[in-house]
């Protein structure tokens, strides 16, 4: 299920990169770049810290996001009554409301990064163009081992959910399922 779509994708994920640089003109660029001009290394260690920078803010805007909405469902089923004997009608408007407020809020800095880091690194002194390669390799390959690793990641989680929503470490209910289920 889960871990074989993951896996299928990681592997979709790898093959575009290879792809990526197999048939465009990347690899000529790859001749050009040497770690031991600073440029370029100051240009990879950004670029590989772009990619970490980009997805813990992303990660901590979905986080807001997804606690300010379990806020709202705990202020619904205290306020709202019949809502867990299904004869009350949730209020689903607020959620989707907040959810898209904190995605247009706070996914502005993640948004801006893969703009405004290329700027300021091509108007940098002392950087120019080869530390905008060095960002643009650097970038590419972080980004490919932390895509592979959340997706990989990600099913590994929900397969040990699952597992123990069939019944291991107390099933669901349990400590453990709560642990599985909110991370």
């Amino acid at each position: 299920g889960s871990f074989t779509d993951a896996i299928t994708q990681a592997a979709v994920d790898a093959g575009a990169f290879t792809n990526d640089l197999s048939f465009s003109d990347g690899l000529p660029l790859l001749g050009v770049l040497n770690v031991a001009n600073p440029a370029n290394l100051v240009g990879l260690l950004i670029g590989a810290s772009v990619v970490f920078l980009f997805s813990g803010l992303a990660i901590n805007a979905v986080g807001r996001a997804a606690g300010a909405v379990v806020f709202e469902v705990r202020r619904q089923f205290r306020e709202i009554p019949g809502i867990m004997e299904g004869t009350g009608k949730p209020d689903y408007r607020t959620c989707v409301d907040i959810v898209t407020q904190a995605a247009l809020r706070q996914m502005v800095t993640p948004a801006l990064i893969p703009v405004l880091i290329p700027i300021a690194v091509a108007f940098a002194p002392g950087m120019g163009a080869p530390a905008l390669g060095g960002l643009l390799i650097g970038s590419i390959v972080s980004g490919v081992c932390v895509a592979l690793s959340m997706t990989t990641g990600g099913a590994a989680w929900d397969n040990a959910k699952k597992f123990i929503e069939r019944g291991a470490y107390g099933g669901k209910g349990s400590d453990a399922h709560k642990a599985a289920v909110t991370g």
